[in-house]
């Protein structure tokens, strides 16, 4: 099983593990499994799942299966799986086998028939509707069904007979004959089957009943021989249900057993699959990949790489309270990663044309500039110099507020690698609004130094605009505006967010980013990290921007000493990206 290097379990799950390893239970064996539905695509929530299924297997040198619980023919897709198993080779996982709930479904309805057989299932011919209210709630009790005693002989005939087709979709249930009256509402005879006349993606029209996910669940872990059977703390309540099946079944070996973890909330965003689907279908987003979304197709879109990720799942652990955690504390993580492996570039998002007045007609000079100094074997590019150059219109004023550095009349400031030059006046449309920067150059400061010494407070990046490329490029906000969604009203798309994208089209890129492969992440100096979008040509998404949000949040959280900084022994928490290549420019006021 190939796995990334980077996982490393140390948490009460793997203390479990360890102690079972310890007592001999299942001959020492490890065996885990990731056991998506296909009825969406994967989000973040789900790598915390993926990391820790395949970590625990990792560390103790067992397996890890993918199991898709294909048991739901309504709302499952081929799409889906295959989305799921490119999301989970994404993250650097190699599942030991890829199997499906529905290869079980014969050992299922075998299983089910024994328990008819004896006296632990019966077939309920009431509606959903009245099921539902007999079965009560906390703190009201629950009601029998009026076929709960039915012989099990009479039960095993409805129920072949359910098997075979003869009744309408949803006019029997197979419910399991447990307890209407415990504490625990899972307990309460719960549906194995109903009848569902549904084309499965898999086995056809083979089957007009399916089980339900209670069912098919532990029964598919004993069947494989799953050992350590992780998932969410939502199912802490369903893992009676799951050890009264394996107790009552003739299982092949030794019962698996379930352990709960807390799930992964993020901040500005739900991973409620019922709610992407729904930003989905009502266009609020664009596809199931739209950057904005916390799937891992649209993290992988926007440039996340699957190192921060898993990366960031490691880091958070495993534990038993559930936490919505900061989105800037996933981005400290992304950020360190593309610090540490993306190529610098130049591109300039909102242009002015800035044009040298002194520059001799028609010449080109060509600088060797740095790829990335976090990584010398990165090397060098060359970039081209023209006397016609595009700017951020942000690094010029006309009238300079105070602590403002970069480009004014009479102020001179340094472009990254190139010439200092110092501006001389403008050009203005009819609106009044600067077309045109002029400027002059000093021929002696090639390379950004000056000879004499003298120094000055900015330096600016620029695209020679002879040489420039055109394109396109997406920046994002957060889709949520509330850090957790519907808090306030119950509905989170009350909380939508309806400045979540801005869309740049008259950007400008060094030439070397023509030609820039699918997918790849730079880093547009002193302005984020961008992603060469995977279908079209010289279309960017931001996928982080410089600053480390999350350092900032961390450390207003901590105590202070009295120096100001974090007290003794308090961690700053998150790794910092060191950005040797210029602040935003909105960050250069100061």
């Amino acid at each position: 099983m190939n796995q990334p290097a980077n996982l490393t379990a140390t948490d009460f799950v793997a203390d479990a593990v360890r102690a079972d390893r310890a007592a001999g239970r299942y001959g020492g064996r490890v065996q885990t499994r990731f056991p998506p539905e296909p009825n969406g695509y994967l989000h973040i929530g789900h790598a915390k799942a993926i990391v820790a299924d395949f970590g625990i297997a990792r560390q103790f040198d067992g397996v890890c299966q993918l199991r898709f619980d294909d048991t739901n023919p309504d709302t499952e897709d081929e799409e889906y799986v295959e989305s799921i198993i490119e999301d989970i080779a994404w993250l650097g996982f190699e599942p030991d086998a890829v199997v499906y709930a529905s290869d079980y479904f014969p050992d299922l309805y075998r299983w089910a028939e024994d328990l008819v057989k004896a006296g632990l299932a019966y077939v309920d011919q009431q509606d959903a509707a009245t099921v539902s209210l007999q079965r009560g709630g906390y703190g009201r009790p629950g009601v029998e069904s009026p076929y709960r005693d039915r012989p099990p002989a009479e039960s095993l005939d409805l129920f072949r007979r359910m098997r075979a087709g003869e009744f309408e979709d949803e006019s029997m249930t197979l419910r399991a004959k447990i307890d209407m009256q415990s504490e625990n509402m899972q307990l309460r005879d719960p549906v194995m089957y109903r009848i569902r006349r549904s084309r499965h993606h898999r086995t056809g029209d083979d089957w007009v009943i399916y089980p339900t996910y209670d069912w098919a669940h532990g029964q598919s872990d004993a069947l494989e021989g799953v050992t350590h059977s992780m998932c969410t703390l939502e199912f802490v309540s369903h893992r009676p249900l799951y050890d009264w099946y394996l107790a009552h079944l003739d299982l092949p070996g030794e019962a698996p057993q379930q352990l709960e973890f807390a799930r992964l909330e993020l901040t500005h965003t739900v991973t409620s699959k019922r709610r992407l689907r729904q930003l989905v279908t009502d266009g609020l987003v664009d596809g199931w990949d739209d950057p904005r979304l916390p799937t891992l197709a649209a993290l992988r879109r926007r440039g996340y790489p699957a190192a921060a990720i898993r990366d960031f799942c490691a880091h958070i652990g495993l534990n038993k309270t559930n936490a919505r955690h900061s989105l800037e504390e996933l981005e400290a993580f992304v950020r360190a990663e593309l610090n540490r492996t993306a190529p610098r570039r130049m591109a300039v998002l909102r242009p002015v044309k800035l044009v040298i007045d002194n520059w001799p007609a028609d010449r080109v000079e060509w600088f060797e500039v740095v790829n990335n100094p976090e990584d010398p074997a990165a090397g060098l590019r060359r970039v081209p110099f023209s006397g016609q150059l595009w700017i951020e219109r942000d690094d010029f004023a006309e009238a300079p507020p105070p602590k403002f550095f970069r480009l004014s009349p009479g102020r001179e400031v340094r472009l990254r690698g190139a010439y200092l030059v110092t501006a001389t006046g403008v050009d203005k449309d009819a609106a009044g609004r600067v077309t045109t920067i002029h400027a002059v150059h000093d021929p002696a400061t090639r390379g950004g130094d000056a000879p004499d010494g003298r120094k000055v407070k900015s330096t600016m990046h620029w695209v020679s605009a002879d040489h420039a490329v055109q394109a396109t490029v997406a920046l994002y906000d957060r889709l949520f505006l509330a850090e957790t969604p519907g808090a306030r009203t119950g509905e989170p798309l009350d909380d939508l967010n309806p400045d979540s994208l801005e869309l740049l089209t008259d950007c400008w890129l060094e030439p070397a980013l023509g030609q820039a492969p699918p997918g790849q992440v730079v880093q547009f100096e002193r302005l984020g990290y961008f992603a060469a979008d995977p279908r079209r040509p010289l279309w960017f998404h931001r996928t982080v921007g410089l600053r480390d949000e999350w350092a900032a949040i961390n450390r207003r959280q901590q105590p202070e000493s009295a120096g100001g900084r974090p007290a003794a022994g308090q961690s700053k928490g998150r790794p910092q990206a060191a950005e040797n290549s210029g602040r935003p420019p909105a960050a250069e006021n100061n």
